[in-house]
């Protein structure tokens, strides 16, 4: 089968989302300029650049999370893992602006330390962002925030760095699936091209 992007009848968003997988989950809270809290997960999230450390989420549309951070330059994104999956399925359903999700799901906020939006108090991590720049790319928009704070939980780190199966990343994949944490393979990178000494 091969679809063209360019005809009419191929809607590209549902084959995206089932064969860029699996994608992890920006869980932003942001507020508006009014000082009404908002609580979204995206799943167009990633590390743009590591200095400055920048990362990236795409609004798919206008939403409350880009205009909030338009408005006040500030936004935290949690990690979104397993024990709160149920939370995080439901920040997502389609509330008015004047509604705080996370109060509607019954979360707890935590203050952040180096912005004003508060973070998901439960989550393992969060990165503390101001906003860097956006990009208006057709019906998206690109976010890039710079990472000002870092707050990870004593109870994931290992060594000196975040563990990933006491973290217990969620992942998203196509329709309604969502992606557990599963087994974890280690393999070095090779510090040579082979044939070369």
């Amino acid at each position: 089968m091969h679809l063209d992007p360019a005809d009419p009848d191929v809607n590209t968003y549902p084959l995206l989302n089932s064969i860029v997988v699996p994608r992890p989950i920006a869980w932003v809270s942001t507020r508006s300029a009014a000082g009404v809290g908002n609580l979204a997960p995206h799943s167009f999230f990633t590390v743009a650049c590591v200095d400055p450390p920048l990362v990236s989420i795409t609004s798919v549309g206008a939403k409350d999370t880009l205009r909030n951070v338009q408005e006040t330059g500030e936004m935290v994104i949690s990690l979104a893992n397993r024990p709160l999956l149920e939370a995080i399925n439901g920040s997502s359903a389609p509330y008015d602006p004047d509604v705080d999700e996370a109060e509607a799901v019954g979360l707890e906020m935590a203050p952040s330390t180096n912005v004003s939006v508060p973070r998901v108090a439960a989550s393992p991590a969060s990165l503390e962002c101001t906003l860097h720049s956006v990009q208006e790319l057709g019906n998206s928009w690109l976010i890039l925030g710079r990472v000002v704070g870092i707050h990870v939980d004593d109870a994931v780190m290992q060594d000196g760095h975040p563990e990933f199966s006491l973290m217990e990343p969620l992942s998203r994949l196509g329709r309604n699936e969502w992606g557990l944490p599963n087994e974890v393979v280690k393999i070095d990178r090779p510090t040579k091209a082979p044939g070369r000494d």
